[in-house]
């Protein structure tokens, strides 16, 4: 789907082909047709617009025939229904910027897009620049808020971790490991193109935009600091719940060891009086409750000294 936005006396509105200062925004489902399209229209190598079919895509700039390509990861929550999978994911999201357009092109719906579509009618589609700044600003914030997310989520697991004994919450903050490792590494790779792009000054920024992206470097490393440190708190805290079920099944082994020994002088005791051979005071009238004793006096002497030991 293909859609055509312009600034028209500070309102955004929607028009229904690409003109002069237009932002275009190409969204899933994506059809091959509807690139073929672009690329005639606006004169834009096909890759360019292809390079967001792959999720694995890094981030980068490029530059062919005068037209620009920026591809930056961006979070967005997975729609998986397979539940080993993570709750949150990175995809790329490719920016193109002609001589009179810029072009945006993202394979999955995209929060960060939508926030700067909100905002858009205080934009001028003119400043191009401009705009892919404030893009990667609300990719910035995006990655921000799913981290705040992410460790909320992570603080209730670990609550309900510590009054439960099934296996769901440790599944889910597996899930959350594996969304901060696609943050971490997404993060990592946005903030090397930042970087590069404050060097080289790809875009041609002025001073006013340099200082927007060089404030946009800082963001993205305070992002990347805290996924970096949600991360090793998670690390060690599943570490540590599996320092305490081993631990519980150390106890719980211990504990049945126990119960079986106490238990093995009883059946001993019976199996000797139960033989088919004479035994001693098998004529006494309370033959019966001699083993009876015996083994409980054993039993009780033999719990006396694991609960001394501490083994229950």
């Amino acid at each position: 789907m293909i859609q055509y936005f312009k600034n028209i006396n500070g309102v955004t509105t929607a028009i229904e082909k690409a003109d002069n200062e237009t932002w275009v925004n190409i969204l899933p489902p994506l059809k091959h047709e509807e690139f073929a399209e672009v690329s005639e229209t606006l004169d834009i190598p096909i890759e360019f617009l292809q390079d967001s079919l792959d999720i694995d895509e890094r981030s980068r700039f490029e530059l062919e025939d005068n037209v620009k390509l920026i591809v930056i990861k961006a979070p967005t929550e997975n729609n998986s229904f397979n539940e080993s999978d993570a709750f949150y994911i990175t995809i790329p999201i490719c920016i193109i910027l002609t001589h009179n357009q810029i072009v945006t092109v993202n394979s999955f719906e995209n929060g960060a897009l939508k926030k700067f579509l909100n905002t858009f009618q205080n934009r001028h589609a003119d400043k191009k620049n401009m705009m892919v700044v404030k893009i990667f600003e609300k990719i910035t914030q995006t990655f921000m808020e799913y981290l705040k997310e992410i460790n909320h989520r992570r603080n209730i697991l670990e609550q309900q971790l510590y009054a439960s004994n099934r296996n769901e919450e440790l599944l889910d903050l597996m899930r959350i490991q594996k969304s901060l490792v696609y943050f971490v590494t997404a993060l990592r790779s946005n903030e090397m193109l930042l970087m590069k792009l404050t060097r080289t000054n790809f875009l041609g920024l002025n001073e006013e935009e340099k200082e927007e992206l060089d404030d946009l470097v800082v963001d993205t490393s305070q992002a990347l600091e805290m996924a970096n440190i949600y991360t090793n708190i998670l690390s060690s805290t599943l570490d540590a719940f599996a320092s305490i079920i081993s631990n519980n099944q150390n106890s719980v082994l211990k504990r049945l060891t126990s119960i079986t020994i106490i238990l093995q002088f009883p059946v001993l005791i019976a199996s000797i009086y139960g033989m088919n051979v004479p035994i001693p005071y098998q004529h006494q009238p309370h033959a019966f409750y001699i083993p009876i004793i015996l083994a409980l006096s054993v039993s009780i002497i033999m719990g006396a000294y694991f609960m001394r030991k501490k083994w229950f």
